[in-house]
């Protein structure tokens, strides 16, 4: 019992290393230098193909879309401080 207490903390204390030295380094975070580009499999990337300028055209319009149903009133969530109409 003791050894998983044990493992815990020493996780516990990785990952608050590895979370103070990200705040403390003040730069953003970044991705790996891997993915479908290292393994020959960039383009067949069914969204880009390949293409770095299209990825990020799709990347803003889904934001851009994902604005606009923020702004329409999503039916998802309601104001739980305003009063409702009960309906019956």
């Amino acid at each position: 019992m003791t050894i998983y207490i044990l493992a815990f903390i020493i996780m516990l204390l990785v990952v608050a290393g590895m979370a103070i030295g990200a705040i403390v380094q003040n730069k953003p975070l970044k991705g790996s230098c891997g993915g479908l580009n290292k393994i020959g499999m960039k383009k067949d990337c069914d969204i880009c193909g390949g293409d770095d300028d299209e990825c990020e055209k799709e990347q803003e319009r889904q934001r851009q879309a994902a604005l606009a149903e923020a702004a329409a009133g999503s039916d998802l969530a309601y104001d739980a401080t305003q009063k409702q109409d009960k309906q019956s």
